[in-house]
């Protein structure tokens, strides 16, 4: 697999659409730190680390809702392993005019763009979420 947060991505947007309560994908450190922001942001309930059938390390994710309704409703891969796209605190971009969120690895660890800016730290944009 080459683009395992995008892979990650994908899965949630699946299982919203099919109204799944959980989604399972396969551990990794960045993608718990990912949604560690997720959680943080309350855009998921949380995840939790467990085994798949095969014993490989998987995060089971538990999907947020709201009347009926995914509370996600757009998450897009912005940095690819193809295109990296690097920004500095000024450049960040506002998510829906600061209703959405973007998630930047910095050096300082992965967080939401509103951390990266009161930080003043800059990075990797990895994706945006609304």
């Amino acid at each position: 697999m080459n683009d395992p947060i995008g892979d990650m991505l994908t899965r949630i947007r699946n299982a919203q659409m099919r109204g799944k309560s959980t989604v399972s994908t396969p551990a990794s450190k960045l993608r718990g730190w990912v949604l560690d922001v997720l959680a943080d942001e309350g855009y998921i309930r949380g995840y939790e680390k467990g085994t798949d059938a095969k014993g490989h390390p998987s995060l089971e994710i538990s999907l947020k809702y709201y009347d009926g309704a995914p509370v996600i409703r757009e998450v897009k891969r912005v940095s690819t392993p193809g295109r990296r796209v690097y920004m500095g605190v000024k450049d960040i971009p506002s998510v829906r005019q600061g209703l959405g969120v973007s998630i930047v690895s910095t050096p300082k660890g992965v967080m939401s763009d509103a951390s990266a800016r009161s930080q003043n730290v800059g990075g990797e944009v990895l994706c945006t979420v609304f």
